[in-house]
C-alpha cells in the first residue's frame, strides 16, 4: 500500500505541516535540537517533535527507523525505549507535570523493508511460552504487532508504522492500515480540534 507522498528522511517535517495545517503557529511546533520534555523516572527526555500551545502540550512525538543487515541487534532497545518514554511521561502528567490537560503522544517508526527484515525469524528458548501472535514472525511483523499493542494499551495516542525499500526510487509500503500514514494524520486533526476547543474556554496547561 502506498503512502500517499510520504518521502523518507523527511517523516518529521511532513508531522509539522500536519499540525500547521490544523491550525497551530509554527512557532508552537518544535523539531530537533532542544525539544526535552520533563519526566518522573529521569529529569529530561529529548522528544523529535514537541507542539506547544498557550501552555498546553498539544503533542510530543517520537521518531524511530531500523535499518539492516542485522534487525535483531537493536530490535528489543527500540521496544524498550518506545515503551520507557511513555510510561514517564504518564508517570510525570499524573504527578501534574504538564498541567491538567492530558499530553498526547505519538510513535512513527520506519523499517527497512529487506529480506531479513521480512523473513521468518527463529524464537530464543524461553521458560514460558512466547505469546503466539509471535509464532513465524519476521522482524517486520514483531514491530507492526509492537505499534498495534502500543495504540491499544494506549501508551501512544497515535502510531505509524511504515516499510521502506528500494534502489533509486523509494518504495514505502504500510503493513496495516491501522497504522497508516493516513490514520496518523487523522488523530492530528482529532487532537487539533480538541485543544482549539480547549483554548476557546479558556483552558491553559
Amino acid at each position: 500500500m502506498g503512502s500517499g507522498g510520504l518521502v523518507v528522511g523527511e517523516h518529521p517535517n511532513i508531522i509539522v505541516h500536519e499540525f500547521i495545517s490544523a491550525g497551530f503557529d509554527p512557532d508552537c511546533v518544535r523539531r530537533n535540537s532542544g525539544i526535552h520534555l520533563p519526566g518522573y523516572y529521569r529529569p529530561a527526555k529529548k522528544w523529535a517533535v514537541v507542539v506547544v500551545d498557550s501552555g498546553l502540550l498539544v503533542a510530543a512525538i517520537e521518531f524511530k527507523s531500523h535499518v539492516g543487515p542485522s534487525f535483531g541487534n537493536n530490535f528489543n532497545n527500540r521496544i524498550e525505549e518506545a515503551i520507557g518514554s511513555a510510561v514517564d511521561v504518564w508517570r510525570a502528567y499524573e504527578e501534574g507535570t504538564f498541567g491538567e490537560v492530558r499530553p498526547w503522544l505519538g510513535y512513527f517508526f520506519l523499517l527497512e523493508d529487506a529480506p531479513r527484515s521480512t523473513k521468518p525469524v527463529s524464537l530464543p528458548t524461553t521458560v514460558f511460552p512466547v505469546d503466539d501472535a509471535f509464532q513465524d514472525s519476521s522482524y517486520t511483523d514483531r514491530y507492526r504487532i509492537f505499534c498495534q499493542r502500543l495504540l491499544r494499551e494506549r501508551l501512544y495516542d497515535a502510531a505509524c508504522f511504515l516499510t521502506a525499500s528500494g534502489t533509486g526510487v523509494t518504495m514505502i509500503n504500510e503493513p496495516s492500515r491501522e497504522l497508516g500514514f493516513a490514520a496518523f494524520a487523522a488523530k492530528i486533526a482529532g487532537r487539533a480540534a480538541e485543544i482549539h476547543a480547549l483554548k476557546a474556554t479558556g483552558i491553559h496547561g
